[in-house]
């Protein structure tokens, strides 16, 4: 039972600009954003981190560096974790793309939206999942079924990854909102994930730490699974 912490970046110059930066290179935080990451170090205060991933954009990387430098631990770059390839979008400033037929159908029908010479959200949802689970089983091998992560990405990417975890189609994933430095959790099981939080931007998340088993619990996916999600009839 590994716990996943999404954390988004923090807010760039492209948000405060309203310019979709996509995989733009050299989008740095603004000052906001720097602040933002620096109080993840103290939300984050008590949750042990077996590993931290980001994207390779150089916000996500800025957005860790505080939480790195607190640790002393190494960054893993995830290219599946990258940003939307917007394709010719990126560079555009959000009031004019929301003027092209292409948003509505990124709006509502998300799963069937390619950006023009990008890629498609559904192969974008597909290779950022994919991504996920193979480090948190890497994770879970390395550390124990009790290990918590955390990735850093993207809006989008994130939306995703939520959308895949709560079972919902990704026509579905525009309903999810996630903010600049908002952290979403997941705990991920032998069988099904779990949504812990969504979107928060609030104080320390040092309860999500998974419990220690008691005696003769240690190994039983039931007792997990009831920890996380509620046992059917109660």
């Amino acid at each position: 039972m590994t716990t996943l912490i999404l954390l988004r970046h923090g807010r760039s110059s492209a948000n405060a600009a309203g310019v979709l930066a996509g995989r733009t290179p050299g989008v740095e935080l603004d000052e906001t954003g720097r602040a933002q990451a620096l109080r993840v170090v103290d939300r984050l205060t008590g949750v042990p981190l077996a590993a931290v991933v980001s994207s390779p954009a150089l916000r996500c990387e800025q957005t860790v560096e505080p939480l790195l430098a607190d640790r002393g631990l190494d960054l893993i770059t995830e290219p599946g974790l990258a940003e939307v390839d917007y394709g010719s979008w990126t560079g555009g400033a959000l009031k004019d793309l929301a003027k092209e037929p292409l948003w509505r159908v990124v709006q509502a029908h998300p799963s069937a939206a390619v950006f023009p010479d990008g890629e498609g959200l559904a192969g974008m949802q597909a290779r950022a999942v994919e991504a996920v689970r193979r480090h948190d089983a890497r994770v879970a091998a390395a550390h124990g079924p009790r290990a918590v992560w955390l990735a850093c990405s993207h809006g989008d990417v994130i939306k995703s990854v939520l959308a895949d975890a709560l079972a919902s189609h990704l026509d579905n994933f525009q309903r999810i909102v996630v903010d600049p430095c908002s952290v979403s959790v997941v705990t991920y099981t032998e069988t099904r994930p779990f949504v812990l939080r969504v979107n928060d931007l609030g104080g320390d998340v040092a309860d999500l730490v998974p419990p220690e088993p008691k005696p003769g619990e240690e190994g039983a996916e039931e007792t997990s699974e009831a920890v996380v999600g509620g046992s059917t009839g109660t």
